[in-house]
């Protein structure tokens, strides 16, 4: 009888051990509840001990989840239709506030914070343009979601969002054939104006080329014409140097170019005077001083 007695004190002091010790992992954030009101918002990870039957712990995943939004259709600045598949990185921030808001349950948080996403996709893409989403400012965009989030989500769920991203941006079917050929419009005449502007700095850059050539010809005209009345008047003044040195031989010179000049060609007839000056050398030769 005694060890039935020893028995049924050893299994209840067990029992009673059990429900009184509980052990929050690192991974894990906790509260304590006390009938269902929640006495302690933020156990920390360790060995930590409850009220049997009094107190209850509900513990809860602390590393970084992730929430799928479902593909949202949403209109740009222009009021072009674009589907956006999205999804975000969060965590529970606020343990109380995060049992308070969703009853602990990560699905409750993952709706809850889909629609905060839905709603600030819309507000930051019908700010922008088609552009602008798809390429330009996307980066920019998901940097103000994100901002935009935190500001409610803490206070109010209790979890802080990460990061949010797209994964895909889609036009519809029934307006993409459309969009694309607006693009395409667009994309042609944007290269047509480079074309325009690059002939028309083309045809600048020629003109300026021959108006240089021009200029350059008439300069290398001017100093060829300088250069050659300086030659011109070099040589007169050796002429006449040399004229005024020995008159006689000069004029006799003369005449021999001019008679080389005259009987080069065979075909060519002279009616003179055999007496007329043009034979003066021919006849009397050179006098000698």
């Amino acid at each position: 009888m005694k060890n039935f007695v020893v028995i049924g004190t050893l299994f209840v002091f067990v029992l009673i051990a059990g429900n009184s010790l509980f052990v929050v992992k690192e991974t894990d954030r906790a509260v304590m509840l006390r009938f269902g009101e929640v006495v302690n918002s933020d156990i920390a990870p360790g060995l930590h001990v409850k009220i049997p039957w009094v107190n209850t712990v509900r513990k809860f995943d602390a590393r970084i989840q992730t929430e799928d939004a479902p593909s949202e259709r949403f209109l740009t600045l222009e009021q072009k239709a674009l589907e956006v598949d999205s999804y975000a990185k969060w965590r529970i921030l606020d343990v109380g506030q995060f049992y308070v808001s969703t009853r602990g349950n990560a699905g409750t948080a993952g709706s809850l914070l889909a629609e905060r996403i839905n709603d600030g996709l819309r507000d930051q893409i019908g700010a922008r343009t088609l552009i602008e989403v798809v390429s330009g400012e996307r980066d920019e965009l998901m940097t103000d979601l994100t901002q935009d989030l935190n500001r409610t989500t803490a206070s109010d769920i209790g979890i802080e969002v990460i990061d949010v991203r797209v994964k895909r941006i889609d036009l519809p079917d029934d307006v993409r054939s459309s969009v694309y050929d607006r693009m395409i419009t667009e994309r042609n005449r944007e290269a047509q104006e480079l074309r325009s502007r690059g002939e028309e700095l083309a045809i600048g850059i020629r003109a300026d080329a021959d108006r240089q050539a021009v200029i350059f010809e008439a300069e290398a005209y001017r100093d060829a014409e300088r250069i050659r009345g300086e030659g011109d008047a070099e040589a007169t003044g050796i002429y006449a140097s040399a004229y005024n040195k020995d008159p006689e031989f000069y004029a006799f010179t003369r005449s021999l170019n001019a008679y080389k000049e005259t009987f080069s060609s065979k075909g060519d007839v002279l009616l003179l005077d055999p007496d007329s000056d043009y034979f003066k050398y021919l006849k009397d030769g050179l006098p000698l001083q």
